[in-house]
Parts: structure tokens; sequence; C-alpha cells
């Protein structure tokens, strides 16, 4: 953190569970605030010591209990606030479904691919502008990849590095059928909250990539019996309920060992580039507020 502007160059995007989390888990709290932007609001944003450096700290849905569905979240505010605090590098987590038998839940999740299956999301800054025709391979920061898998690596714990994540819509789960067609295209993980978060990152030249625990079956991999009135209607069998509170007990130490790998990396990825070409020919200017359409 710049003491000198306020500015943060970490935020680390909690997922499902993180208001669960004290400030305490990750860090010892000295502000918290909320940026207004030309989207609205932003998510509440707390600002943390942590290990002698100051991060950022957003829950996704919600303060105190999951109240902001993935469909409504306002994904452009919270990545443009982001941008506003100096933020280079965002660590996401998400807790999506397994589509293939490979997954169970409870297991880490360093995901490389990802595909868009959102109807009506917002998903670009450059409405109305003729720029942002972006390439997106890699589709996640490989220095956070690395940096996530280092972290995971020193607490011992197995972690599949290899996933594409399918995002839908929700807040509905999806159809068996919809899974059979998912894992036809290559999708191995289904969730709801990386999309359009990664594509906003990539478009304000923001490093970004997700970790996730597999917090559930998706419909059909296995044939498990309608549970009434529990989380995910039985999707989650009983005896794999402790496996997925594990693996996000184990969330602050490895956002922690993250982040001081993170602190030996330089950001000789291309994601600061992301806009380079229109830049170099003009389209637009340094002041990155300027691209907003």
């Amino acid at each position: 953190m710049d003491k000198a502007t306020g500015a943060i160059d970490v935020l680390v995007i909690g997922g499902s569970g993180a208001y669960h989390f004290p400030a305490e888990a990750f860090g010892v709290e000295t502000r918290r605030l909320t940026v207004e932007t030309p989207f609205g609001p932003s998510a509440p944003i707390r600002i943390l010591e942590c290990d002698d450096r100051a991060v950022g700290f957003l829950s996704r849905h919600g303060e105190n209990s999951y109240s902001m569905t993935a469909p409504y979240v306002n994904y452009r505010a919270n990545v443009y606030a982001a941008k506003a605090l100096g933020v280079q590098q965002i660590l996401s987590w998400s807790g999506p479904g397994a589509i293939h038998e490979a997954f169970h839940p409870g297991d880490l999740v360093v995901p490389d691919d990802l595909i868009d299956l959102t109807r009506q999301r917002p998903l670009t800054f450059f409405e109305g502008k003729g720029i942002g025709f972006i390439r997106q391979n890699p589709v996640f920061c490989p220095e956070i990849r690395q940096a996530l898998q280092g972290a995971i690596g020193e607490l011992n714990r197995p972690c599949h590095t290899r996933a594409t994540y399918v995002c839908t819509e929700g807040p509905r789960l999806e159809t068996p059928a919809e899974i059979r067609y998912m894992k036809q295209i290559g999708g191995d993980l289904v969730g709801m909250t990386l999309v359009p978060e990664a594509f906003l990152a990539r478009e304000l030249e923001i490093c970004y990539a997700p970790l996730c625990y597999i917090s559930n079956y998706a419909e059909g991999v296995r044939e498990l019996p309608y549970e009434k009135g529990v989380l995910f209607e039985g999707t989650l069998p009983g005896h794999d309920r402790h496996r997925v509170d594990a693996a996000l007990s184990a969330f602050p130490k490895i956002v922690r060992g993250t982040l001081r790998h993170l602190a030996s990396l330089h950001r000789d990825c291309s994601c600061k580039d992301a806009m380079l070409r229109y830049r170099s020919r003009g389209d637009i200017g340094d002041d990155w507020r300027g691209w907003i359409g």
C-alpha cells in the first residue's frame, strides 16, 4: 500500500463463505470503504494489514451472509473500484460444482480456462466504443496461478491445476441435460461468478486468477437422492460436507501464502499490456477512466 495515496495493489475477492470469516483471519482491519463508480457503489472493501502488507478484501455475495446472488453482483462497480484504488492483482475465489468424476467436493482447483454461458450480464466497460478486441489467452494471470500453486503446495494439500470453469447465469442450478452439454464442450467445473469478473479485470489491465473449492456434484454426475431443505438439495452428500468445510477453512492460509509468493514476482505477464495496441495508436490515453463507455 502507498501510504501517501492510500492505494493498494492487491484485492482479494471472497466468494461463497467469505462472510463467515472475521477480518482477523486474513489480517488486521484498518479501515472500510465503499467506492462510488459510474456503475453505482462498489461492495464494501476492507483494507487489511496482512504480514506487513496492506491488501483489500471484498466479499462478493455480502458482508454477513449470502445476500447477493451471482447474477446480481455489480461486477463492473467492484472491478472499477479496484482499479481506482490502484489494484494491480485480483485474487478471487469461487465454489463451483464438479462436472467430471475426477473432481470431488472439497477438492481445490486452480482453473486455467473458462467458458461463458451467461446471458444477461453487462460484460464490458467499453459499451459504445470501438475498443476491447483483446486476446483471452492466457485466461487467468499465470503469475497469480503460480503463486496460488506455491501456497497450496506449502500446505501439502492436493490441487488440480488444469480445469475449465463453465460460468452460467443463475441463480438456479443447472439441469442434467445442461450439465451433459457442458461436459461435451470441455467443461470440468460449473459456477456462476467468474464472468464477467475475469474479463472486466483484463479490460482494465488488472491481473486476475481464481482459486476454487468444489462445493458439490453438478446435476447428474452421480445418482443422488433429492434432500429437502438442505444446501444444494442433495448434490452434496452428507459424508462429503466435512471435506468442503475443511477446504474452505484453509483459504485464509492459502491467501496469505499466495500474497507472500506474489510479493516476489514482478508482473512479467501480459495482463498489464492488454490495451497497449489501443494506446499505441492513440485510440485511448493513459488515463484509464477515459476508456470507459
